[in-house]
């Protein structure tokens, strides 16, 4: 089986690598790729890859993810996370390959205190949220055997994550102040590549399961009790932090260009019923996460 991948480099596409080789011959491209197109500024390009390589899995984990720049840059915003999209989606569709995308919580408008189902309705806060909205109904209206994943807080060992921002600001500082009225369920990559694989192994064999489904970590957090689990992780680990005091302050003390949920919660049943798979809590993956952090600290 031949899957193709796009958006190789970022934190989920790298541990999918990983995931996916269990199943088959990877190709996998991202904005550098030389023999294939996997920029996502242009989608003529991004097509021909997928009529050139006629993989029978196309992964899609290439995205505009800088939140708070895609209002500045609607269109560049659109063009990567909606209109190339599309353009792989119809080329899916010929070639009757699967397509899996990933989507997020966003296009939610983030109130209330329910986890959101697949069912409800959506309405985007900022334009990253509606561009991915955007990409999600081109998957839907042109792939028939396609699987989306929306998630949220997704973190990674690799590059910067919000555990690592955190420990290098409690190196210096006795005192941080830390958002306390968003909640939601931190998701790592690895977990995420693990699911995608065995989704797909289970797609190969009942098509039926064709879908959107809602895909993070069980549990619920703030970026507050987060932070202070890093935090005290971290001291266990034997780190000298100079923080002593935390505080927990509301998003309007952190004003940024784009709108945040506070509701980023999501109901997960549907994947967990569909895939036979229970997801474990939040705190697992960033524990060992945390763990491969200080251990490359020490070394």
């Amino acid at each position: 089986m031949n899957i193709l991948l796009f958006g190789k480099t970022g934190q989920v596409g790298w541990e999918l690598q990983r995931s996916l080789a269990l199943l088959g011959n990877i190709i996998a491209v991202d904005v550098h790729s030389a023999e294939y197109c996997g920029d996502f500024s242009n989608p003529e390009g991004v097509a021909e890859t997928v009529r050139r390589v006629k993989p029978d899995v196309i992964v899609n984990a290439a995205a505009h993810t800088a939140v708070d720049k895609a209002e500045s840059e609607r269109d560049f915003a659109q063009l990567l996370n909606a209109t190339s999209v599309e353009a792989i989606a119809k080329e899916a569709e010929k070639i009757k390959a699967w397509l899996i995308h990933y989507s997020t919580d966003y296009v939610f408008p983030g109130d209330g205190d329910k986890p959101w189902l697949e069912t409800d309705a959506t309405a985007p806060l900022n334009t990253y949220g509606e561009t991915k909205l955007a990409g999600e109904i081109a998957v839907q209206q042109y792939c028939t055997r396609h699987l989306i994943f929306r998630t949220s807080w997704v973190f990674a060992g690799k590059g910067n994550n919000f555990a690592k921002t955190m420990l290098r600001l409690a190196k210096d500082r006795e005192e941080l102040s830390i958002i306390n009225d968003q909640f939601g369920a931190p998701t790592g990559a690895e977990l995420l590549a693990d699911c995608t694989a065995h989704a797909i192994k289970t797609a190969l064999g009942k098509p039926e399961v064709a879908g959107l489904y809602h895909l993070v970590a069980s549990g619920t957090t703030t970026w507050f009790d987060y932070a202070n689990l890093v935090f005290a992780e971290a001291k266990k680990a034997g780190l000298g932090l100079a923080v002593s005091k935390t505080i927990p302050v509301p998003t309007s003390a952190y004003p940024t260009p784009a709108r945040r949920p506070q509701n980023s919660r999501l109901n997960t049943q549907k994947f967990q019923d569909s895939f036979g798979l229970i997801l474990p809590d939040w705190d697992v993956g960033v524990k060992r996460m945390l763990a491969e952090i200080f251990a490359a600290t020490k070394a």
